[in-house]
């Protein structure tokens, strides 16, 4: 089973999020805003903290107000495509990766502009990531030390990660390997 989240996903939970902490609905947060007339993203920014509005609330509004990027609004498919445009030998590799992470039971898909991260119920447990123009690097949430095909990652909350080149590379200790990620992160 698996869902794909989107720009509205994560509008609905800032919307959510903002309601709860300051007791007011993303609606009349953005009338304030758009009564104030506040020029660019520095004014509102600051117009926010004044009344205790920062973190993802206050750049929900800036979006509400200002306009959201392309990539926010963008689907899960094109944002893939962008991410494979210039090494599309790679693609094959990312798809692997995904047929495999979904075989391992309750998976959801998040795309973001440059990677991809799959969830289990819980939290993010792999970042899928086109690094270079030859490798797919699959970062993994999992206390292991670097060795064999694990190196060290570069994500603080993925300690470590292993590279594809092939879609051979995608073998069964890398599939266990995931496997044993996501049974750690459920």
């Amino acid at each position: 089973m698996a869902a794909t989240l989107d720009w509205r996903q994560w509008r609905e939970e800032q919307a959510k999020r903002l309601e709860r902490i300051t007791g007011e609905s993303l609606e009349t947060w953005a009338a304030r805003l758009r009564q104030a007339s506040l020029p660019d993203r520095p004014a509102i920014t600051a117009w926010l903290a004044e009344r205790g509005v920062t973190g993802y609330a206050a750049m929900l509004l800036r979006y509400e107000q200002l306009g959201y990027p392309d990539f926010m609004t963008a689907t899960a498919d094109s944002l893939v495509d962008g991410q494979y445009a210039d090494r599309p030998a790679l693609r094959p590799i990312y798809d692997a990766v995904l047929e495999a992470a979904l075989g391992l039971g309750d998976v959801t898909v998040q795309t973001r502009k440059t990677y991809v991260s799959l969830l289990t119920p819980r939290r993010t447990f792999v970042r899928v990531q086109a690094t270079t123009l030859k490798r797919v690097d699959v970062a993994l949430r999992l206390e292991a030390e670097p060795g064999g095909r694990l190196v060290r990652s570069r994500h603080e909350n993925m300690p470590v990660q292993f590279g594809l080149t092939t879609v051979e590379d995608l073998d069964g200790e890398a599939v266990d390997l995931m496997r044993r990620t996501y049974e750690a992160n459920v």
